[in-house]
């Protein structure tokens, strides 16, 4: 099937090129940890440049409000400065342009904006960009355990196909969204092309960055594509990060803690996690809890918590998080395997 997908520009010197495409007066959007390091490729220099310190809709609404004049949004960051971007382009109906400066996530290439209501995900809004410009370079600079985290979003794809077809055995699929075969094999494709090539993932090369990029855009365009059906790319291991973030109140880096999910809710699902796992390792994923700064107490506490979240977000699909209980016994063995 052909999807709509975003415009993408694969290259080098991107960044140098992008102000002679802008509106002024534009407004750059970015993390403050981010912004010296890119600076000086901005000549002549941003009108306004936005530091991103919350995806929470009353302080972005605010943000709306005070945010002075602008004819454009340049999103220049990861997930977060990339969500809030569309945010922005969207409530202020001007051009986008996205910048990615790592593959951590696949935010570049969908429509809408993942934001947070009192701390509860929403996906909200819709803002199409111009064009996403992928600078091999730009990618490269960011820390190797961030580029490599970015197939969390992809193989989250082996989870979510066995919690579909779960709840299609049990008669409990959402109504709108019924098992699709067709989708599942496509997503499965865009899945066994990343994980058909690890060493380039792990080496964050010029086809590791253009495949995994790809894949990322094909995730983003299918979750349009379907009518807004996360199920051929999204399941029970994006309920535990939801959980998670919603109990600690810790921003996360998406990928590396999808990739944890992932291997959770393999196991859960007795569905060959070992495997997924020896694709994470060869990639160099870190995905243990130590890498994220966050004890097995609370990995415990997010994985228990996800039937109460799944209730409370009221917008999450059946999955193994609420259909297979969670066991002391298999806490512990998780703990054993994953390591600390």
């Amino acid at each position: 099937m052909e999807l709509q997908q975003f415009s993408v520009v694969f290259g080098r010197e991107l960044i140098e090129a992008l102000p002679d495409n802008l509106s002024r007066p534009y407004t750059l959007v970015t993390m403050a940890d981010l912004w010296p390091k890119f600076e000086a490729d901005f000549s002549p220099a941003p009108d306004h440049v936005h530091f991103v310190d919350s995806l929470e809709i009353d302080d972005l609404e605010k943000l709306v409000r005070e945010l002075p004049a602008t004819r454009s949004i340049v999103g220049l960051g990861g997930g977060m400065a990339i969500d809030v971007a569309k945010y922005l382009s969207w409530r202020l109906n001007i051009p986008l342009f996205q910048v990615p400066t790592s593959m951590s996530v696949n935010a570049p290439f969908a429509q809408r904006a993942a934001v947070r209501d009192k701390g509860v995900l929403r996906y909200t809004g819709w803002a199409v960009p111009e064009t996403v410009y992928v600078d091999y370079d730009v990618i490269r600079s960011a820390p190797l355990h961030i580029n490599r985290s970015g197939v969390g979003d992809i193989v989250c794809y082996y989870t979510a196909h066995w919690d579909w077809a779960m709840a299609a055995r049990e008669g409990l699929c959402e109504d709108k969204w019924p098992y699709d075969q067709e989708w599942v094999d496509e997503a499965k494709a865009v899945l066994d092309s990343v994980l058909a090539i690890p060493d380039e993932i792990h080496g964050v090369t010029d086809l590791g960055i253009r495949t995994l990029m790809t894949a990322l855009r094909w995730g983003g365009a299918a979750f349009n594509n379907t009518g807004w059906n996360p199920r051929p790319i999204e399941g029970s291991e994006h309920t535990f990060f939801y959980s998670l973030e919603y109990l600690t109140h810790k921003p996360f880096l998406h990928g590396q803690i999808v990739s944890l999910g992932v291997l959770l809710m393999s196991a859960l699902q007795d569905n060959d996690p070992q495997f997924i796992k020896g694709k994470l390792d060869a990639m160099g994923v870190a995905y243990r809890p130590s890498d994220m700064n966050i004890t097995w107490d609370q990995v415990r506490a997010g994985l228990k918590n996800m039937p109460e979240y799944w209730k409370t977000a009221g917008n999450l699909w059946y999955t193994a998080a609420v259909h297979v209980p969670i066991t002391d016994e298999f806490l512990d063995h998780m703990q054993s395997w994953i390591g600390e």
